[in-house]
């Protein structure tokens, strides 16, 4: 899938929240990931499914904040 951006619901986009803080995530098109501002972590997505595991999730300590 080249595009998987297409295959995100913008209405799962809603109702998703981050498993850490139950905050709301953004979403972020270029690196293709789910962002919890809040507990400073990008779930990734793959083949268009929100990966909403701790564990595979990448901090995000590392990027400056805009």
């Amino acid at each position: 899938m080249t595009d998987s951006a297409a295959a995100l619901d913008p209405k799962l986009l809603e109702i998703l929240v981050c498993p850490l803080t139950k905050g709301p995530l953004r979403y972020d098109r270029e690196a293709n990931e789910l962002i919890s501002d809040k507990g400073g972590l990008a779930y990734p997505i793959r083949d268009g499914i929100p990966i909403m595991l701790i564990d595979e999730a990448r901090p995000l300590d590392d990027e400056p904040q805009a």
